[in-house]
């Protein structure tokens, strides 16, 4: 965003030049004045867009710094336009490190110096100073603010990755404590009631071979109660060993962490996870949310969608409305994401094309 702010204002300062300098005032023509602009605007364009540190970076801020000199000094005496120097100085601490700041401020001022001994009339070496020393200042704070926001942009970044993983660890250390206590509960119903209720049928076995029919037919009744009694016991323990969490209330607990961009999660009705996809659907959202948090350039919303497909394969879907960058790198945190889905019978993709999209696809195991 503060690149796109820089683009703005600089143009605002050049737009007015072609309508208020004096063709003789200026060291080319107008045309080629105006050329040079074009050529300055896509080149600042690019630097803006291009992500930092990358070798198209580095040639469009080298051709933005030299074409911005060129307009400052091919137009001595306009007092606003060396404005331009110091939006560039701003610019290049989003590009590269320190010393590509430093080469671009020393550059500027050349230029500026320049500009000074050109402009009509004969300043004095004193006002050159001055005026020097001052841009000089203004270079350096420009530079210096733009510093301290970035940093207090990646701090809020990483708070933000923070929380969200702070979000997705408390979701699967209650899972952990739930899943603990189902399994606790599931042994003292097996290993109390059901013993119970397993003597109780031998004891019932064994009457039924006692003589006579009316008693003979109580306990054949007494047998099959107890029967079912023991299989609704052990139907209740599977139950409890597969239950899994509320998928829909851990994905929203990670995605309510996290408060730009805008996340929004949808699980439809008919979806089924069992504890183990629960748990890899809740870390690929965390990867996901983590990845468009640190790298979708000006996103506004990340829509998650979870569904069901053919043969109850569960299907994962992620998108943002950030800007993109070029082909997809698979870092630590997609490779993840990829491992986890095949790890489960399936599989993950990434599209860049538009925004940032993730889909992944676990294998249907749970028959709703």
């Amino acid at each position: 965003m503060s690149g796109l702010t820089i683009l703005v204002v600089c143009l605002a300062v050049v737009v007015p030049v072609p309508f208020v300098a004096e063709p003789d005032r200026m060291l080319v023509p107008l045309a080629v004045w105006l050329l040079l602009a074009v050529a300055w605007f896509a080149a600042t364009a690019v630097a803006v867009l291009q992500p930092p540190r990358t070798r198209a970076a580095y040639v469009a801020l080298a051709a933005q710094t030299l074409l911005t000199a060129a307009l400052v000094v091919t137009v001595p005496g306009i007092g606003w336009l060396p404005i331009l120097l110091v939006f560039g100085a701003a610019l290049s601490t989003y590009v590269g490190p320190t010393r590509v700041v430093v080469a671009v401020v020393v550059i500027n001022t050349a230029a500026l110096l320049v500009a000074f001994l050109l402009a009509p009339g004969q300043a004095r070496a004193f006002e050159i100073v001055l005026s020097l020393g001052l841009y000089l200042l203004l270079q350096v704070a420009s530079a210096a603010v733009s510093i301290a926001l970035q940093r207090e942009q990646r701090m809020r970044t990483e708070l933000t990755v923070a929380h969200a993983e702070l979000a997705a660890a408390a979701v699967r250390d209650q899972e952990a404590t739930r899943a603990s206590e189902r399994l606790r509960i599931s042994r003292e119903l097996h290993d109390l009631i059901g013993h119970q209720l397993t003597v109780l049928t031998l004891e019932l076995e064994s009457a039924a071979h006692l003589p006579g029919e009316r008693g003979a037919a109580h306990v054949e009744r007494a047998r099959a109660v107890a029967r079912a009694l023991l299989g609704d016991v052990r139907a209740t323990v599977g139950e409890l060993r597969r239950r899994a969490p509320d998928l829909r209330a851990a994905l929203d607990t990670v995605a309510a962490a996290v408060p730009s961009p805008r996340v929004e999660v949808s699980v439809a009705d008919d979806v089924v996870a069992d504890e183990e996809q629960t748990a890899a659907l809740v870390r690929v959202t965390q990867e996901v949310v983590t990845n468009a948090v640190r790298h979708a350039e000006m996103a506004t919303v990340l829509r998650i969608e979870v569904g069901t497909g053919e043969d109850g394969v569960l299907t994962f879907l992620a998108r943002d409305d950030g800007l993109t960058s070029g082909p997809v790198r698979l870092g630590h945190g997609l490779a993840g994401i990829v491992e986890r889905a095949e790890a489960l019978g399936g599989g993950a993709t990434f599209d860049a094309s538009a925004g940032f999209t993730v889909e992944a696809r676990l294998a249907g195991r749970v028959a709703s």
